[in-house]
């Protein structure tokens, strides 16, 4: 008699089926089965047992269709719905892995650490006016990233509204050599920025300098390049209150001491 307890075990047909069953939805979007059994280097014969569940491959050719399609060992157990696939990542599709792939790698929390960050950059708007605001890294799952508000000014000089849905925008951080790299924009907005931060030597080691940019059209009166200054906040009620007072436009004197001395206000962006 079955122990209720005891799972039941998966026979190499069982096996085979799920196989097939997955194959054949990941072949399906491929242009034709031919096309992808020479890229795949596979036998098409062999590869239709395959489809049919009536054989299974090889560790070394399972390795490569897993590797083809970014999928991984699951595909024998599950069905391929329920497996979070990389086709539609498209840092890991195959069509760019080997190009943007490292971007998927996780940042190291020693590095650049979670928490609040305040930052400061000029203003894109006003000559002689910087923004001073704050933003939240976080870790979910093996990625990094990035959330906060715009100004509320900002929006209103845009023309935009001003709610917190309006106003927030979330990003990805993704690790680039010597630093990091920050993909942001608003909810539904068709315009990202860009940004690039590397430690910089500090007492506490909890400045990252760099720039941002605006991937906007070029305007008269407009900058679309700006140094960029991230402080990480040290996590107190204290100093998130006096980050939190020192936030919107300012002017040159009004900007934090060892932000206005980072963005170098007298030497022009090269």
């Amino acid at each position: 008699m079955l122990n209720p307890n005891e799972k039941k075990r998966t026979s190499p047909a069982d096996l085979r089926k799920m196989f097939g069953a997955n194959l054949r939805q990941l072949s399906s979007r491929s242009k034709s089965v031919s096309q992808l059994c020479r890229e795949l280097g596979i036998n098409r014969t062999q590869y239709n047992r395959y489809l049919a569940g009536e054989s299974f491959p090889r560790p070394d050719v399972l390795h490569k269709i897993c590797e083809y399609f970014s999928v991984d060992a699951r595909i024998l157990l599950e069905p391929v719905a329920e497996i979070d696939t990389a086709m539609d990542n498209v840092f890991l599709n195959p069509i760019t892995r080997n190009f943007l792939g490292t971007a998927s790698r996780p940042v190291p929390e020693d590095m650049f650490p979670s928490g609040l960050y305040r930052f400061t950059r000029r203003s894109f708007m006003q000559e002689g006016i910087y923004v001073v605001s704050i933003a939240k890294i976080y870790r979910s799952g093996m990625h990094t990233y990035v959330r906060g508000f715009e100004l509320k000014e900002a929006m209103r000089q845009q023309g935009l509204g001003n709610s917190g849905e309006m106003r927030e925008y979330r990003g990805v951080v993704l690790p680039q050599e010597g630093g990091v790299a920050m993909l942001l924009s608003r909810r539904r907005a068709l315009s990202v920025s860009f940004s690039f931060a590397a430690p910089q030597v500090s007492f506490e080691h909890n400045y990252f300098v760099g720039f941002t940019a605006l991937n906007v059209r070029e305007s008269p009166g407009t900058q679309r390049i700006s140094r960029l200054v991230l402080e990480h906040l040290s996590p107190n009620w204290a100093t998130y209150m006096e980050a939190a007072r020192s936030t919107g436009f300012r002017k040159t004197e009004e900007v934090p001491a060892y932000h206005r001395a980072q963005l170098q206000i007298d030497r022009p962006f090269q």
